[in-house]
């Protein structure tokens, strides 16, 4: 039995010793399975990339990718699953910040007859900033978006060949992964952890990244968007209506001379802002129709090493 460990990687230079050793202390000790590590670069300018490729020519149970540039988590994760060969894959961070033996439970999980296995933050060492984002985040995903997404969220999880072989078919641009599994349907069983404190090197999660991911899962698996729009225009139209009856009665009863342009203008002021925002709105759909159908691909491969070497 093969398990897959697909580690996308950027900026984790100092992280990638460690981390191999963890694994090779927790995992490779577990003889009962086979193992196989698929590390991808996703454009890190630092020393990532070597430290890969050091690492691969000691372990022929490496594979190393090395994307053309940063093309996000996202494309570099959905990368690793089409190039690893296990029965199921684990997708893991290369930040130390989740328990390496969880990788092993979730296995467990697994051989019940789970096809997905969730790794789900119980607790957090981390910042207030970042749990305060992280748990907005995952409510509005959970209240607006995906149901089934856990309280807590998800970065680490496994999934069997049949969910990567669907993950790989769907192809798409400007999404997130975690809620095209949650999306999938697939029978899904959870395991429970601390996220962990990082120890080692800075977090390259931007608030500029942060935004993207809102804007993509809402884009992607809510009509919320839509529907607030044609609320806003409801009401708007309902409120022209009801302000033009009050005026129209007022001049009737002679209590307006002259009617007030302050009045148009701040009308028109706000429906003007109404038009505005919902082309703005319905342009990010138009505009992820307009990515889509450029068929672009969601990752570039730059370098690859994927011979296994006969162990000796």
């Amino acid at each position: 039995m093969k398990i897959s460990l697909v580690i996308p990687i950027y900026y984790n230079q100092d992280n990638l010793r460690p981390l191999y050793k963890d694994i090779q202390e927790k995992l490779y000790s577990c003889s009962e399975y086979e193992w196989e590590i698929v590390m991808v670069n996703d454009g890190s300018a630092d020393g990532s990339y070597r430290v890969m490729q050091e690492l691969a020519s000691q372990d022929s149970r490496i594979k190393i990718i090395s994307l053309s540039r940063n093309f996000g988590s996202h494309a570099a994760i959905l990368c690793g699953l089409s190039k690893c060969s296990g029965d199921c894959a684990v997708v893991k961070a290369a930040d130390l910040q989740e328990p390496t033996e969880l990788v092993l439970e979730m296995v467990e999980h697994w051989r019940k007859g789970y096809n997905v296995v969730l790794a789900v933050r119980k607790e957090r060492e981390e910042s207030k900033g970042q749990t305060l984002f992280a748990n907005l985040y995952y409510t509005m995903v959970r209240k607006m978006m995906l149901g089934s997404m856990p309280k807590g969220g998800f970065d680490v999880y496994l999934v069997d060949r049949k969910v990567i072989n669907v993950l790989t078919a769907l192809d798409e641009t400007n999404s997130a992964l975690t809620g095209q599994i949650l999306w999938s349907g697939f029978r899904t069983d959870k395991v429970y952890y601390t996220r962990l404190a990082r120890e080692i090197g800075e977090s390259k999660w931007t608030l500029r990244k942060k935004i993207k991911l809102v804007a993509d899962t809402l884009f992607s698996f809510s009509t919320l968007p839509v529907k607030a729009v044609t609320l806003i225009g409801f009401c708007s139209f309902v409120g022209s209506i009801i302000w033009a009856v009050v005026e129209v009665i007022c001049k009737l009863a002679g209590l307006i001379d002259v009617s007030g342009w302050t009045t148009l203008f701040i009308f028109n002021l706000f429906s003007f802002g109404v038009i505005m925002l919902t082309m703005g709105i319905l342009g990010e759909y138009i505009w992820r129709t307009f990515d889509a159908s450029r068929n672009r691909p969601p990752y570039i491969i730059e370098d690859e090493n994927l011979e296994q070497k006969e162990e000796q």
